[in-house]
């Protein structure tokens, strides 16, 4: 992918090739892939107690996942329509994955939870983790290559 130049005062300016270069980075094959699946984690976080059944049984980690997987899938798109400017955002979504993989003891009234929902948080919040530790490791490697 290629951004075309222009001969202004603004095209000389000493940042504009590491915003180019910063936004190419971020259109590369591997950040759509973390960007679409930081997406579908959070859509799935945010429904997941009506797919594994606890929403009645747990009323406030159901609205602790609603919250937390409709945060995650706002950073996704975030990151798929701007990821110039959403990139520093990327960085939200390890920490909410180990929330997610914390919540069921922390939030449930009785501090423990079925083991149906303490499998479906261990694992979208595990996955969360992940992705969200990728797409840090898509911002470092940026910033290493921008000081080179």
């Amino acid at each position: 992918m290629s951004y075309p130049q222009h001969s202004s005062e603004m095209g000389t300016h000493p940042e504009i090739a590491e915003m180019r270069e910063r936004l190419e980075r971020a259109a590369s094959g591997k950040a759509i892939v973390i960007e679409g699946l930081i997406l579908l984690a959070g859509v799935y976080a945010a429904i997941s107690p009506w797919v594994v059944h606890f929403a009645g049984a747990e009323p406030n980690l159901t609205v602790n996942n609603l919250i937390v997987g409709l945060t995650v899938g706002l950073i996704g798109v975030g990151l798929a329509m701007v990821p110039e400017r959403m990139l520093r955002m990327a960085w939200l979504v390890a920490p909410l994955g180990i929330w997610l993989l914390i919540s069921p003891w922390v939030v449930t009234a009785a501090h423990g939870a079925r083991a149906g929902v303490l499998w479906n948080n261990c694992v979208v919040g595990a996955v969360t983790l992940l992705l969200g530790l990728a797409a840090m490791g898509l911002t470092v490697g940026l910033a290493n290559r921008a000081r080179r």
